[in-house]
């Protein structure tokens, strides 16, 4: 694209040259076509406010795809936070959850808790390979069952489930040693 050619005229080239890819990249990434959806329209709103910018965008492209995963990362990252607070106190397994994440009352000591947790836990998802933290993050942290997910990515159920029992394999063993520390009482060696 050129930098003459009229703003207007640059989105809509942009538009009609990117957003079938990149409505693909959204898609492999977003399970809900609403929030595939939602996304796309959101990078292209971007790019429109952009317009009238002093210097235009010189890789078009790269900006978009770079604007998507952002917007997704934003977003999986949001819908965490708010699954945790719909977590139950006992999980379906038996296994207890510690109360301070279920503490409406604010306090330091919870604030602590939770951010020293969701730290752990970003910093161990981090570690997993892609395709394992995409397939752990949709299912345990956004609720969505593994038929959406396959039907999204056309990712088979089987390689699915695979890739999330190496991740909470992994998880577990990343994890373990801080469970054991918040599960032990106050005091204990």
């Amino acid at each position: 694209m050129s930098p003459e050619t009229p703003p207007h005229n640059r989105f809509a080239e942009a538009f009609k040259n990117h957003q079938a890819a990149l409505r693909g990249f959204i898609a492999k990434r977003m399970p809900s076509k609403e929030d595939c959806e939602d996304v796309l329209q959101d990078v292209f709103y971007r790019l429109l406010k952009t317009a009238d910018a002093e210097s235009p965008i010189q890789q078009v492209s790269a900006w978009l795809y770079a604007v998507a995963r952002n917007l997704i990362i934003d977003r999986r990252r949001k819908h965490r936070e708010d699954r945790l607070s719909q977590y139950p106190r006992d999980d379906d397994d038996g296994e207890y959850c510690p109360e301070p994440f279920y503490d409406d009352g604010l306090s330091v000591e919870t604030e602590y808790l939770r951010t020293l947790v969701w730290d752990a836990l970003a910093d161990a998802l981090a570690e997993l390979p892609d395709e394992q933290r995409a397939v752990f993050e949709l299912m345990e942290l956004e609720g969505f069952s593994v038929r959406e997910i396959s039907e999204s990515t056309g990712v088979g159920v089987n390689t699915l489930l695979s890739r999330k029992y190496y991740a909470v394999q992994h998880l577990r063993r990343r994890l373990k040693g801080l469970y054991e520390e918040l599960a032990s009482p106050a005091g204990s060696p």
